[in-house]
């Protein structure tokens, strides 16, 4: 195996030097306001570097970053990861006891913020939360309160320092705090090395290359934000355009004033832009889409993206495990089948946890290799219970090998639904009912049944109300197996009402939540 080295920058310094040297003159981040090149970048980042080092924080200090995607998010990232500190990103759509837990779980010394993002005022918020290990916070934005800095005298303190990069491939660079459901979420602990790494073979994968122009409203305090938009954007010298907040109007404004080359997006992305009635014509080239068949093909032919890949990951795993390549057939990329990144171990265990399955077999997706996490911050119980003795990973998700050792990804273990004694992936049945020319978006749950444990419970968006729910159930019966086949199925205007994330996916927790409570009125 070739080392990671010699294939590709592994600290965010080592990137951001080549990027701003091989190409100084090309724009590095793009917004409806701000503009910066690579030249600019790395000089902003050299002024905070300075800062930093003035304000004492060094290698191994954990630094909360919590502002909306724009140059200043990435120059902080770039700088703080520089001088060996630790980012930890904070979700801007956060409420103040889930500020307060991140904040204090990571045990950050200095945040960095806006006076307010989109609706959030963070400036009133931050004022009235109980922060002992919180020694300053730095606060861009005109409404700066007492309590904080602001942005401008923080680095005029700096002025005058100068401070060389210090941090190494194994040193950590991110705290990502996970979406939890049921519990706390939990800190994955990210190096240099594996998201440098992993954005690196992805924006290759991808086909990006300098002066490309790559829009991802991915927000930057996801992982698919900072390693697969910045990071990969950074390791390509490609021009990332972003927004702070997906809206699929202004994304496709920006897809086309600024000309862009590829975007990324899931699914529901894509599907809103495919199916947005004032579409423009877009002079795409490729796209990395984490999504069904069925999208991905839409994306091509309809997108013009004719290099489309779909690629699969997870936080602990910086995020890519895998993913298609530009110059793969289209067929290939078109049926979600995605190569194994290099250097990086897939398993496919049987549901039961005794076997290894065979090609073709359905099960639990397990990975080693240099993109798997540290582990999870102060919890070595729940990093042993995910990460064994020898390295596999159990992601909770569910997939097979095919018998090029390509991996397909079904869905995520917890949202299968066990209808008598078959699993089913919601992801199959949404697959099918895409396919229907009036479906605008599909999501799908499991809900209780007295006969066969689970059945399946259907949501879907119509692009025109020209068909009842019944003719619809009528047309996916033909096309799956019956067991597949949704017992309910309701029309929708939307799912911003129900729940949606930040990275703009259904909650399928909060959907089988308001399922259930649609089916108690039927039965009351």
């Amino acid at each position: 195996m070739i080392p990671l080295r010699t294939a590709c920058p592994l600290t965010t310094h080592e990137a951001l030097t080549r990027a701003a040297l091989l190409a100084p003159d090309v724009e590095a981040v793009v917004t409806a306001e701000e503009r910066i090149t690579y030249g600019e970048l790395a000089v902003a980042v050299e002024r905070i570097r300075g800062a930093l080092t003035a304000a004492g924080i060094g290698r191994g200090d954990r630094v909360g970053l919590c502002l909306g995607n724009s140059p200043d998010w990435v120059a902080l990232f770039l700088a703080i990861g520089s001088v060996g500190a630790v980012t930890v990103p904070v979700n801007t759509r956060f409420t103040a006891d889930e500020v307060h837990y991140t904040l204090t779980h990571a045990r950050v010394s200095t945040l960095f913020t806006a006076d307010r993002v989109l609706s959030s005022d963070f400036a009133g918020m931050l004022g009235e939360l109980d922060l002992p290990e919180l020694r300053s916070i730095v606060m861009l934005g005109s409404d700066v309160p007492a309590y904080a800095t602001p942005w401008a005298s923080f680095l005029e303190a700096g002025s005058g320092w100068s401070a060389e990069p210090t941090a190494v491939a194994d040193d950590l660079l991110l705290v990502q705090y996970t979406s939890g459901t049921t519990a706390r979420p939990k800190g994955v602990l990210l190096t240099h090395r594996s998201m440098c790494a992993d954005a690196f073979f992805s924006g290759m994968r991808m086909g990006l290359r300098p002066g490309d122009r790559f829009h991802s409203a991915r927000p930057f305090f996801h992982v698919a934000g900072s390693t697969l938009s910045v990071l990969a954007s950074v390791q390509h010298a490609t021009t990332l355009v972003t927004m702070p907040k997906f809206e699929p109007a202004e994304a496709l404004r920006l897809l086309e004033t600024e000309r862009c080359t590829h975007f990324s997006g899931n699914d529901t992305i894509a599907l809103l832009l495919l199916n947005h009635p004032d579409r423009p014509r877009l002079c795409l080239r490729g796209a990395w889409v984490a999504a069904s068949p069925t999208v991905i093909r839409r994306v091509i032919d309809e997108l013009g993206a004719r290099e489309c890949v779909a690629g699969y990951g997870l936080s602990e795993a910086s995020p890519n495990v895998a993913q298609s390549a530009w110059w793969e057939p289209e067929e290939v990329r078109a049926s979600g089948a995605m190569a194994v990144e290099p250097g990086v171990e897939v398993r496919i265990r049987d549901f039961d946890d005794r076997r290894d399955c065979g090609p073709g077999e359905p099960g639990s997706i397990l990975v080693r290799g240099w993109n798997v996490m540290r582990g999870y911050l102060d919890d070595p119980a729940k990093t042993a219970e995910t990460i064994d003795a020898d390295g596999w990973l159990s992601t909770g998700d569910i997939g097979l090998l095919d018998e090029s050792g390509r991996l397909h990804f079904s869905g995520r273990t917890k949202d299968i639904i066990r209808v008598g004694g078959e699993n089913v992936a919601p992801a199959d049945i949404e697959d099918v009912l895409h396919r229907h020319p009036l479906v605008r978006q599909a999501a799908v749950v499991g809900v209780p049944d007295e006969r066969l444990l689970e059945v399946p419970f259907a949501f879907v968006v119509l692009t025109e109300p020209r068909i009842t729910e019944g003719e619809l159930l009528d047309w996916a019966r033909s096309r799956m197996a019956g067991f597949k086949v949704p017992r309910h199925l309701r029309v929708v205007d939307g799912f911003e009402g129900i729940g949606m994330t930040a990275s703009s996916k259904v909650q399928k927790n909060r959907l089988a939540a308001h399922a259930r409570s649609l089916l108690a009125e039927v039965t009351s």
